[in-house]
C-alpha cells in the first residue's frame, strides 16, 4: 500500500517589522520589495500570476539586511545589494538614461532563494572522507543550515509582458541555477523545493512551457481565494494601506502660488493629505477591485468570504490596446511614461470649458472632466495634432475614473 502524498507546507509570514523598500528611481514603482526583518522560515516558493496583458512573479530571498534598490534592471544595472546570497551588481558607468525603462529580463538579480536541502544538511554528508575534508564539509553544512536561522529577507515583485512569457520563464530558469550556485546545492537539490505557485488564465495556458522547461514542480492554484489571501497579507503592512482625497489629486493636478484652503467633503473623509496607515489592521470587510485586463468588483466579508458583484471589461487591456493604435508606445513602460509627461487639458474638455467656472449649484469643479477627448472634434476647423503624451494621460484619467465610478457609485 502506497504512503499519502505529504499535504502542502503551510507558511506563516512574520510581518513584524515590515518595511516597504525606497523607491530608488520612478522606475523602480513597480518592483519595490516588501521586506520581512524578523521571517525565519525558508520557503523557495515562486509565485507567478500570468494574466492577459502582463505575468507579475514574486519571491523571497535571505538577508539580514535589507537591500538598497528594489530591481537591477529598473536602475539599469546601478543599483547595489545586500551582502548574504546577493551577487554584485554592476557599477554606474554614467551612461545617460534610455527615454523608456529597459524591457530585458537578462540584468535581473535580486538575491537567491533558500534551497529545501538545508533543512537537513546532515543527510548529505557521504561516508569515507578525510578527516580534514570532513572538517570542511562540516563546516560548510553548518553555514549552510545558519542560513536557515537568521531573520530577514524580502519579497521581490518582478512583471514581465505575457506576450514575452518567454522572458518570464528565463528569468526564473536563472534564479533558479543563480540560487544553487550561491547556496553550493547541485540544481537537482535546489530544483527539488521550488514550487511555482501559479494563477491567472496563463496558468493553464502555459502550463506546459513552464513544466517542460523548468523541470520543477507547477501548482494551478484559485485565482481568487489567493487574491483574498494577498489582500489580508497586504493590509498587515505598514503603510501599505493609504486613504486619499479627491482634494488632494486637485492639488497635485494642478499647483497654484497660493492654493485655496479647500473645505473637507465630509466629516469622516480623508484628511488633506494621503493618509497611511501606520499601525497596519485587516481591512475587512471591503470592496475588492481587482484591475486586470479587464475589471473585477469583489465584496468581501469579515470572515474572507468573497463574492464578485460585478466588473468591466474597460481596464487595463482597453487602455493598453488604444494606447497602442494612438501613440508609438510599443509597451507598457512606455505608455507610462507618456501619461506622466502628458496634460490632459490639452484634449479633454473641462467644466470651466463649458462654463467658464466651478458650476457649484451641481458640485461641479472647474477642473472636473467633462467630456474625455472633447477637445478633439471641432467642427468647420482644421484638424490639430495633439502630442502622444496628452492623449495618453487622457486615456489614462478616463479609464481610471470610469473604474471608480462603477466601484464607488453602486455601493456607495
Amino acid at each position: 500500500m502506497s504512503s499519502p502524498l505529504p499535504a502542502a507546507k503551510v507558511i506563516h509570514v512574520e510581518t513584524r517589522g515590515a518595511v516597504i523598500l525606497d523607491e530608488a528611481s520612478p522606475e523602480t514603482r513597480d518592483s519595490r520589495g516588501i521586506y520581512l526583518p524578523n521571517y525565519i522560515e525558508p520557503v523557495s516558493h515562486i509565485a507567478v500570476d500570468i494574466g492577459g496583458s502582463l505575468a507579475k512573479v514574486v519571491y523571497f530571498t535571505r538577508s539580514p539586511e535589507p537591500p538598497s534598490s528594489p530591481s537591477v534592471l529598473a536602475t539599469g544595472g546601478n543599483s547595489s545589494h545586500g551582502s548574504i546570497s546577493t551577487p554584485s551588481s554592476p557599477g554606474s558607468d554614467g551612461a545617460p538614461s534610455p527615454p523608456f525603462p529597459p524591457s530585458s529580463s537578462h540584468s535581473r538579480q535580486n538575491g537567491a532563494l533558500t534551497p529545501m536541502v538545508l533543512d537537513n544538511p546532515s543527510s548529505h554528508a557521504p561516508n569515507g572522507l578525510s578527516g580534514l575534508h570532513q572538517s570542511l564539509l562540516h563546516d560548510t553544512i553548518l553555514r549552510r543550515a545558519s542560513l536557515k536561522h537568521f531573520p530577514g529577507g524580502s519579497l521581490n515583485f518582478e512583471r514581465f509582458e505575457t506576450d514575452a512569457i518567454d522572458d518570464c520563464v528565463q528569468f526564473i530558469q536563472e534564479l533558479i541555477e543563480r540560487s544553487a550556485a550561491i547556496n553550493g546545492v547541485s540544481i537537482e537539490e535546489m530544483k527539488q523545493g521550488v514550487k511555482i505557485m501559479a494563477t491567472g488564465g496563463g496558468a493553464h495556458r502555459f502550463y506546459e512551457l513552464f513544466q517542460g522547461t523548468l523541470g520543477v514542480e507547477f501548482l494551478r492554484e484559485d485565482e481568487m481565494e489567493c487574491l483574498i489571501e494577498g489582500l489580508k497579507f497586504i493590509s498587515l503592512i505598514p503603510d501599505e494601506v493609504y486613504s486619499f482625497s479627491d482634494q488632494l489629486i486637485q492639488s497635485v493636478a494642478h499647483t497654484s502660488t497660493s492654493p485655496a484652503v479647500l473645505e473637507r467633503p465630509g466629516p469622516n473623509a480623508p484628511k488633506y493629505a494621503v493618509t497611511f496607515e501606520g499601525n497596519p489592521a485587516p481591512q475587512l470587510p471591503c470592496l475588492l477591485v481587482n484591475i486586470g485586463s479587464g475589471v473585477s468588483l469583489i465584496k468581501v466579508d469579515e470572515d474572507g468570504v468573497f463574492e464578485r458583484v460585478s466588473g468591466t471589461s474597460l481596464g487595463g487591456g482597453t487602455l493598453w490596446g488604444l494606447l497602442s493604435l494612438l501613440t508609438p508606445a510599443t509597451s507598457f513602460d512606455e505608455m507610462l511614461a507618456l501619461s506622466e509627461a502628458g496634460d490632459n487639458e490639452a484634449v479633454d474638455m473641462l467644466v470651466k470649458d463649458i462654463y467658464g467656472q466651478d458650476y457649484s449649484k451641481l458640485g461641479l469643479k472647474s477642473t472636473m472632466i467633462a467630456s474625455t477627448f472633447g477637445k478633439v472634434f471641432k467642427k468647420g476647423k482644421e484638424k490639430r495634432t495633439f502630442s502622444p503624451e496628452d492623449i495618453s494621460k487622457s486615456l489614462l484619467y478616463a479609464v481610471s475614473n470610469n473604474i471608480g465610478q462603477i466601484a464607488y457609485v453602486p455601493f456607495t
